[in-house]
């Protein structure tokens, strides 16, 4: 075989192996980089669900709550309006996730623990207010906190991984489901029960029926540092409790607390009415599956 032979030969391997690598069917290399391309595989590229839209409204909602907690003690109209902003952008999240498409697990899970930490926290201030009264509020962060979480326990572990706290059946329970299935019914309630206890909080800065001790006089013949006294001199530091006193005793007007609160009152009445029913109908949803395992695990001990 002569040189021109074999130079011609290897120059159609060569081309030949070209073809086999860039062929011009469905395989090649072109055709998959195309694919690569496509929207399918865009689709397929990794989300921040933590920049979400609903769970930016979300974090909002926590520093307006933050927010509000240090005006708390001292600037009760400030408070006021930080608290219910964040309480009304609470029905703006799942407006948003809706919207956008973008209802995730850990979104639903830090709007209830928003909710919850904020309520806890305002009722807290409402325990020192009235110390008489601790334990009524105490006894409703404890059923909050306890029937939401039982209940979205329940779902979790009986319902699935993937089902929402919120699709309740009816033949379950239908206070629930009715209180769960409209969103009107859900956002009013969860919004009057946060306006009872706005109410409540002027009223500790304004009511002296509530509240003796913000207008208890002071007789002339009396020392100056008696109980209930509002002396200058307990006030070097503008947190101490004199301080306290001072800033709530005839800082606002009553009449308007006293309207919020009781037109209000009847609709957290009946949410802690739901969260009761919350609370028997989770457990004794866990009961149920507590017996069906122990049922399957004496059939797997008989066989």
């Amino acid at each position: 075989m002569t040189a021109k032979t074999r130079r011609q030969k290897a120059a159609l391997a060569s081309q030949t192996g070209e073809n086999d690598t860039l062929p011009s069917g469905n395989g090649s290399v072109k055709n998959q980089l195309e694919k690569d391309a496509s929207p399918v595989a865009q689709d397929d590229m990794k989300e921040n669900v933590f920049l979400f839209a609903p769970n930016l409204i979300g974090y909002s909602r926590i520093v307006l709550t933050v927010a509000s907690l240090y005006y708390m003690p001292l600037h009760p109209r400030t408070c006021s309006l930080l608290y219910s902003v964040s309480c009304l952008l609470d029905a703006l999240d799942g407006y948003a996730a809706r919207y956008f498409n973008q209802s995730t697990t850990f979104g639903a899970i830090l709007d209830m623990v928003t909710d919850r930490c904020t309520t806890a926290c305002l009722l807290v201030f409402l325990s020192s207010a009235w110390p008489r009264w601790a334990i009524i509020f105490q006894s409703l962060i404890s059923l909050d906190l306890a029937s939401h979480y039982m209940h979205m326990y329940a779902t979790l572990s009986m319902g699935g991984a993937n089902q929402s706290h919120k699709k309740i059946d009816s033949s379950r329970s239908r206070v629930l489901y009715y209180y769960y299935h409209s969103r009107v019914v859900l956002f009013v309630c969860c919004a009057l029960n946060e306006l009872f206890f706005i109410g409540l909080y002027l009223l500790s800065f304004s009511s002296p029926t509530l509240s003796p001790s913000l207008l208890e006089p002071v007789a002339d013949d009396q020392p100056s540092l008696q109980p209930g006294t509002l002396a200058n001199s307990l006030f070097t530091s503008p947190w101490s409790a004199g301080a306290l006193e001072l800033a709530r005793a005839n800082k606002i007007d009553s009449r308007i607390p006293w309207v919020i609160t009781a037109i209000s009152a009847p609709v957290m009445a009946f949410k802690q009415f739901v969260n009761v029913v919350q609370i028997v109908k989770a457990s004794k949803w866990l009961v149920e599956g507590d017996l069906a395992n122990r049922k399957a695990l004496r059939s797997v001990k008989k066989a």
